[in-house]
């Protein structure tokens, strides 16, 4: 008799979530969103979509769908941006309707909160323009775009070389000595320090970072974020972004030492101590009921954000693609290491649908590109310009980017013909197909660097 009662009242509950979901659905239907797969019950789409490789599987509906689709992610209505087209008109034509970025609530167990949102994922309004502001003025006063910065990046280079030497002309792997090299002139922006490349410490946030960038895609992280009410579940979404913790809390034991060392009489070494000399500077203004208009509040320039900054502006120097020749320009373009760019989200007409959009469809739109999937097309000339990223300027990465250090250590490398690169004998030639874990690395490969 008991499981006769339950019966009618499981019934009773099916129909009702049924009816919710069709409830948020019809919002879909009344703004006559793109076409796109048939999404399941309270799931939508989630099963849908590969996000262990979610580029192949844009890819794949984009085919079915054509350049604009639709996704439902749960209840998150999703549109997924694909060519130069389409992404420039929602990016560039209508970039104030589409500035916004999506809430990603996982990042809450990071201490991400309404005052320490960071630079990449922060709301835009005025607090995040006067973020941006502060980094993009602090990172020019400390030598981007000078030589003061090349001379950093010589001075690594020269570390990376002797590396290299020592190798002897054997085989190696030359990823991590690249990536290492990278991240030092990145910590010398951010701590004003550079590590030995067999410093445990440094070798303990490098594979943090590495982990950590695994931790941006898959599965469960989707669901948590379009299912937030999962997160009440005790440790489940410190389960997930384990590493991306782990990393914040060596982080935050760099930012203690320095701090230590900071002296706020001297002009600021880095941005970590040109944030604390604004820390300072917008509490004392706040304490004397300072009006500064559309500037930041205190509770923007805190210890919490700080550490967001930071960790934003590491992650953004060993991802962000870097430019200089016409030849390096053309590797990248085949190989885009950022397939996605970070989500949108409208503020006007469909408010709050999330924007996926789709670079790696940008960088080989046939529209655009003579050669597309070839790597030895020609340079973009007077009629073919490259597609940067839409809202390149947007991005605090974008100025790193092209003044950045991965094209300086590759002219210190091979610009000056230091030494002659080969693949090992009976070792297969570098893959074209990288590891997607929301950047794309290259395949394991080896090499040998004999001395000239």
């Amino acid at each position: 008799m008991e499981l006769d009662a339950l019966v009618p009242l499981a019934v009773t509950v099916a129909i009702f979530l049924l009816l919710v979901d069709l409830m948020y659905r019809r919002q879909r239907w009344a703004a006559r969103y793109p076409p796109g797969p048939l999404p399941l019950p309270g799931l939508g789409n989630l099963l849908h979509v590969d996000f262990k490789n979610t580029p192949y599987c844009f890819d794949q509906l984009r085919r079915r769908f054509g350049n604009v689709f639709s996704l439902q992610l749960a209840w998150t209505p999703v549109v997924v941006l694909n060519g130069l087209a389409a992404v420039r008109e929602a990016l560039v034509t209508y970039g104030e309707d589409t500035a916004d970025r999506p809430p990603v609530p996982i990042t809450q167990v990071l201490g991400f909160g309404p005052h320490s949102q960071g630079l990449f994922l922060a709301r835009y309004g005025p607090a995040w323009r006067e973020q941006r502001r502060f980094s993009v003025s602090t990172l020019r006063n400390l030598g981007l775009g000078k030589k003061s910065l090349e001379q950093w990046v010589t001075e690594e280079a020269a570390y990376l070389c002797a590396a290299f030497t020592d190798q002897a002309g054997r085989p190696f792997r030359p990823n991590s000595l690249l990536d290492k090299a990278v991240s030092n002139v990145i910590a010398s922006l951010t701590y004003g320090r550079r590590f030995e490349y067999d410093d445990p410490r440094f070798l303990r946030l490098f594979d943090l970072t590495q982990e950590a960038l695994k931790e941006e895609s898959g599965l469960l992280r989707e669901v948590l974020n379009a299912i937030p009410l999962l997160l009440r579940i005790p440790g489940m979404g410190g389960k997930v972004l384990r590493s991306q913790k782990a990393l914040l809390t060596q982080l935050d034991e760099l930012l203690t030492e320095h701090r230590m060392t900071w002296d706020p009489a001297q002009t600021p070494r880095d941005l970590t101590e040109a944030f604390l000399a604004e820390m300072e500077k917008v509490r004392a203004a706040a304490t004397v009921g300072s009006k500064g208009g559309a500037r930041a509040s205190p509770g923007d320039f805190n210890e919490e954000n700080l550490r967001m900054v930071v960790s934003d502006l590491f992650s953004a120097g060993m991802g962000r693609v870097q430019r200089q020749r016409c030849v390096t320009r053309l590797v990248q373009r085949f190989g885009c290491i950022v397939p996605l760019m970070l989500p949108h989200m409208t503020s006007r007409d469909i408010e709050g649908t999330t924007l996926f959009t789709n670079l790696s469809s940008v960088l080989k739109d046939e529209a655009v590109w003579e050669k597309p999937s070839n790597l030895e097309g020609s340079c973009p000339g007077a009629r073919l310009t490259e597609p940067s990223p839409p809202q390149a300027a947007c991005m605090l990465g974008g100025p790193l980017a092209r003044h950045g250090s991965s094209s300086l250590l590759f002219t210190c490398l091979a610009g000056r013909q230091r030494f002659s690169f080969s693949v090992p004998a009976g070792q297969p030639r570098p893959s074209h197909h990288g590891v997607f874990a929301f950047l794309v690395t290259p395949s394991p490969y080896e090499l040998c660097a004999v001395p000239r």
